[in-house]
């Protein structure tokens, strides 16, 4: 039985996580001013993937204390490329500002060849960009609005083998979205697209994996989605996997991410996923397509990640009811950090 939080601050008087588990909203309350961990731990992003069958875009505002960045990423499914281009920052400390809840606030970044905004009224996000030069001379501008159809989220706190370390995280899935997106004289419509907002907020222990899937879009004329992952801290209370159908929220148990190759030197990130779990609520394949693949090793810092797109097909049984699908867009990745 997973463990369904209550709300209240996230944090006990000791910088530990007062409950952990799951819910399908922000019942917790996250104040940066009661982490007792080292300053230099905390880790707070806004992460933003919007797209449909052909392209997409990716956000990231993020403050890792020691640094901050803000990254963009357009790619395009058909012609099996992307570009990705960020900017950094050192010793950030929590000046960025990211807001201490997802339900409402502006965050802003601004540098000499770039700005980036995200704006939300607590009715819609306004998401606005512009980057130069994110490839060769191109710039890249986008201006998008995303408002929420799904009655819940994705929300776990997680606890680390680690006093004072923990994780506050919300996946909202099914964001409908609706603008543009520009790029080397080319208009990229928003208006068929969904996207996921990936809120994260805590302080990580220093070496870590993840293993991260996310499905947003529309099969047979009802909004579909889902949230899956696992790999790091200690879940024993609650799993981060939820399913999302009809407009509504369901919980699920256990998820295993079959990767050709996986665990050896030889991973082979483009053949077929299977995606299982123990109950059979969830057999799905994965036909990847394109490999986000970005490495960053900076003498003690290092990210290896692989984030790949690709088409889902299977099923997931959720409240008794087996839902199947062919053909969905989504992304699964697996991320080592050293940070």
């Amino acid at each position: 039985m997973q463990h369904k939080l209550t709300p209240g601050p996230l944090l006990d008087q000791t910088g530990n996580l007062a409950e952990a588990g799951y819910a399908f909203s922000l019942v917790k309350d996250y104040d940066r001013k009661a982490i007792k961990a080292g300053k230099m731990r905390i880790k707070e992003w806004d992460y933003y993937y919007i797209g449909n069958n052909d392209y997409g875009i990716a956000l990231t505002i993020a403050d890792n204390s020691y640094m901050n960045l803000m990254s963009v990423s357009l790619l395009n499914f058909k012609e099996k490329k992307f570009h990705t281009k960020s900017y950094m920052q050192a010793f950030s400390n929590g000046k960025v500002g990211l807001p201490s809840s997802s339900k409402q606030g502006d965050v802003c970044f601004k540098s000499k060849n770039c700005e980036m905004n995200f704006y939300n009224d607590g009715k819609e996000r306004h998401l606005v960009c512009y980057f130069k030069n994110l490839y060769g001379e191109k710039d890249f501008t986008c201006d998008v609005i995303l408002t929420e159809t799904n009655e819940g989220s994705m929300v776990i706190a997680t606890p680390f083998n680690k006093s004072k370390h923990f994780y506050y995280n919300q996946k909202i899935n099914c964001l409908k979205a609706k603008g543009t997106a520009t790029f080397d004289g080319t208009t990229y419509s928003m208006d068929d697209c969904y996207g996921v907002l990936d809120w994260g907020r805590g302080v990580w222990t220093y070496s870590n994996t993840w293993y991260w899937s996310s499905m947003s879009g529309e099969y047979n004329n009802e909004r579909i989605g889902f949230n899956l992952g696992y790999g790091f801290g200690d879940t024993s209370a609650a799993s981060e996997n939820m399913f999302f159908y009809k407009d509504k929220a369901y919980k699920l148990n256990d998820v295993t991410f079959e990767i050709p190759g996986n665990g050896t030197k030889k991973i082979d990130y483009l053949k077929p996923w299977k995606f299982t779990s123990k109950d059979g609520s969830i057999n799905m394949t994965f036909e990847p397509i394109l490999d986000r693949h970005d490495d960053t090793d900076v003498i003690v810092i290092k990210s290896l990640q692989h984030q790949v797109f690709g088409k889902f097909t299977g099923y997931i049984i959720a409240d008794n009811k087996k839902v199947e699908f062919k053909d969905m867009l989504g992304f699964a990745e697996k991320v080592r950090n050293c940070w």
